[in-house]
C-alpha cells in the first residue's frame, strides 16, 4: 500500500512501553558495560516517577525515557562499542525535563543501589 504522499507505510513491530520488571532486568544486567553514569540517571528517573507529588506529565516521560533505555533493539544497538550513547541523550533529556522532582531523597536511594552495585 502506498499513502498519498507516494511513500510505503512504516511498519512497528514492538511497541515502546515500560516495564517495571524490565527495568530492573536490564538495569542489572547492563550496570557495568552502560556504566555508573548512565545507571545513576536512569535511577533517579525510576525514584522520581515513583514520587506521590510527581505529576502524569513528568511520569510519562520518565516511563518514555526508561522504555526506550529498556529497548533491546534502538537507534544505536547496545551490544556495539558506544552502544549506550543514544540511550544516554534520552535518558539526560528527561533528567532535566524533570531537574524539579530529582530531589536529594532521590539521589540519595539511587545511590544506595549504585553503591551495592558497583561498590
Amino acid at each position: 500500500m502506498v499513502t498519498e504522499t507516494g511513500t510505503a507505510p512504516i511498519k512497528v513491530e514492538k511497541k515502546l512501553r515500560y516495564s517495571g520488571t524490565d527495568f530492573w532486568i536490564k538495569v542489572r544486567h547492563a550496570a557495568k558495560t552502560a556504566g555508573r553514569e548512565l545507571i545513576e540517571k536512569c535511577l533517579w528517573l525510576h525514584y522520581a516517577a515513583r514520587r506521590p507529588d510527581t505529576p502524569a506529565w513528568a511520569k510519562a516521560t520518565v516511563y518514555s525515557a526508561l522504555a526506550y533505555f529498556i529497548l533491546p533493539t534502538d537507534t544505536i544497538p547496545d551490544f556495539i562499542p558506544g552502544g549506550y550513547t543514544d540511550d544516554l541523550a534520552v535518558i539526560a533529556g528527561a533528567v532535566a525535563t524533570l531537574a524539579g522532582y530529582i530531589d536529594q531523597q532521590v539521589k540519595d536511594r539511587a545511590q544506595q543501589r549504585l553503591a551495592h552495585w558497583f561498590g
